[in-house]
């Protein structure tokens, strides 16, 4: 597994690197060599640490100040000095690092806090002078592949055909709901960052309208991805489909409720792959009860994990994944690997430093 960590750590500085495989996972680490002290990272395409280790953050918390022993299935095992942790973790736990420089996000959930707690947060690494790093360019092909696996498996009805055939009911196919093309239909991307574009262009080879909706953007820079800007209320009346690729704020919270599911038109296929709390859960149930619209495809909830028997299961016309759109194999390396390229360009000032990966670079500088 060294090879995908090559292109993250051949760099100029003394580096020593070291990589396992924990169960179906990667794990990647480097050491720092500074002129005041040498500093063991260590990353992981993980949500909660305790994925790797078996505890809680908190309770990991207490090892700081050791060495921390880290074991995989077969016993090998990694000591670190200090480490980059993922999510769930708010000032109190970053203030227990001594001298931190850097503190990097592979995976960033703000539907974990609210919005009050999340500028807290970041106001204490500013504050600290903390880089605060993400993997911006990782995930955008896995993301987008996610939504065009949920629109095609709704809109064939893929699941209820293969079913028929495994019941042994292959001459029954004339009772099987309509099912459509994707060919002509319209899309209505709602935020058109780094994911929107990418699944804007596998509509196009499905030679989709596509239209964009993100008030952050000229029309101008919409139009030259050759798709269509358009008033959000607007794309709500025409969409067949409605994709979210959205911040969770105070803006975009409950975004799409009751009155929305009113005007949206009957054959509507609804995906979220961006944050759970977009979507009003309560009104999205009525909706597909009701058959106010055709489907859904939800990756993320209000509440994570979804509490148990929610709603939402005993639907039919759902499909619904646990928060892993982003979690494909060749996106985790390229987590791991810019991770790597996060700490390790910002700790040496290298001129490779992807700048648009810390976010309060101009603020700490």
């Amino acid at each position: 597994m060294d090879t995908f960590f090559d292109k993250a750590l051949n760099r100029n500085g003394k580096v020593n690197r070291f990589s396992t495989h924990m169960g179906t996972v990667e794990v990647a680490g480097f050491t720092v060599t500074t002129k005041n002290a040498v500093k063991k990272y260590i990353t992981s395409p993980f949500q909660d640490f305790h994925d790797i280790k078996g505890s809680s953050v908190s309770r990991q918390i207490t090892y700081l100040n050791q060495s921390i022993n880290f074991h995989d299935k077969s016993g090998f095992s990694h000591f670190m000095e200090k480490e980059i942790l993922t999510n769930k973790i708010d000032s109190a736990v970053i203030s227990k690092f001594i001298d931190l420089d850097l503190f990097d996000f592979i995976v960033i959930q703000p539907n974990e806090m609210s919005l009050f707690q999340l500028n807290q947060y970041i106001e204490y690494l500013n504050n600290n002078k903390i880089a605060m790093a993400i993997t911006g360019t990782a995930n955008a092909t896995s993301v987008a592949e996610h939504v065009m696996t949920m629109m095609l498996c709704l809109t064939k009805n893929i699941f209820e055909s293969d079913r028929l055939v495994k019941l042994g009911r292959f001459q029954e196919k004339s009772n099987l709901a309509n099912y459509f093309e994707l060919y002509n239909k319209k899309i209505l991307i709602l935020g058109f960052g780094r994911i929107g574009k990418a699944l804007a262009k596998r509509c196009s080879g499905f030679e989709m309208e596509i239209y964009v909706h993100d008030p952050f953007l000229s029309d101008k820079e919409i139009k030259n991805h050759k798709c269509i800007p358009i008033n959000k209320e607007e794309g709500f009346k025409i969409a067949d489909y409605i994709s979210i690729h959205l911040p969770l704020n105070e803006e975009t919270k409950n975004l799409i409720s009751f009155d929305q599911f009113e005007t949206f038109k009957s054959n509507l296929i609804l995906i979220n792959t961006a944050r759970g709390g977009i979507i009003n859960e309560d009104a999205l149930y009525e909706a597909l009860k009701n058959k106010k619209i055709f489907g859904a495809g939800v990756d993320v909830f209000e509440k994570e994990p979804p509490i148990e028997n929610h709603k939402l299961f005993s639907l039919s016309n759902t499909l619904l994944t646990p928060h892993n759109a982003a979690l494909t194999l060749e996106c985790r390396k390229r987590m791991s690997v810019e991770s790597c390229e996060n700490v390790f360009d910002f700790l040496t000032k290298s001129k490779n430093l992807n700048k648009n990966n810390i976010i309060n670079l101009k603020i700490i500088s």
